[in-house]
């Protein structure tokens, strides 16, 4: 290995990009994205968490429904950190970088019933639509169409989970009273 050390861009600078996007414009757009990065990896590691800790009637369909909406985040990050470098940016990576820029707060290390998690990835969920609809705007209005329409369609994906975690959370049930009791 090596023992060779050399930066090739520091963190947090912005350099000319390959897309012809003005630099103060991309340093905008930029720091909206690491925002949003951070915050995806907030809500991937407690969406993980509650996948592993899951229990009940609806465990299984819950486990998987939780493992798919953490991979479409995950995917999601993963498409985030790679516009923003094409930008000229660097992505956030550390977790200490990520829990810094976040703009949503985790919550603690304790286990909740489902619903209790449920409604806390629901809620974290709606702050981060926001804030994608809020970026949306912000890169559209710089003339950046392309990171606009990459956010839109994750926008789309992340309130569809929404949608279905609002289902679940729904006090209808196929379960009689009498097997409550």
């Amino acid at each position: 290995m090596s023992t060779q050390k050399e930066t090739r861009q520091r963190a947090g600078t912005v350099e000319e990009n390959a897309l012809r996007l003005e630099t103060e414009k991309a340093e905008q757009i930029i720091e909206a994205l690491n925002s949003d990065l951070a915050d995806a990896y907030v809500l991937y590691h407690q969406l993980h968490k509650h996948h592993w800790n899951v229990e009940g009637a609806e465990f299984l369909d819950v486990h998987v429904f939780l493992q798919e909406v953490y991979e479409d985040v995950e995917a999601a990050a993963d498409e985030v950190a790679e516009r923003l470098q094409a930008l000229g940016g660097v992505p956030h990576a550390s977790m200490t970088t990520l829990a810094e820029n976040a703009t949503v707060e985790p919550e603690d290390e304790d286990v909740y019933d489902v619903r209790t998690s449920l409604a806390n990835d629901l809620e974290m969920m709606g702050d981060i639509i926001e804030s994608y609809r809020q970026h949306v705007e912000l890169a559209e209005g710089l003339g950046d169409y392309a990171t606009g329409e990459m956010l839109r369609e994750q926008l789309e994906t992340i309130e569809e989970h929404a949608h279905h975690i609002e289902h679940y959370l729904e006090d209808d049930s196929l379960v009689v009273e009498s097997a409550t009791n």
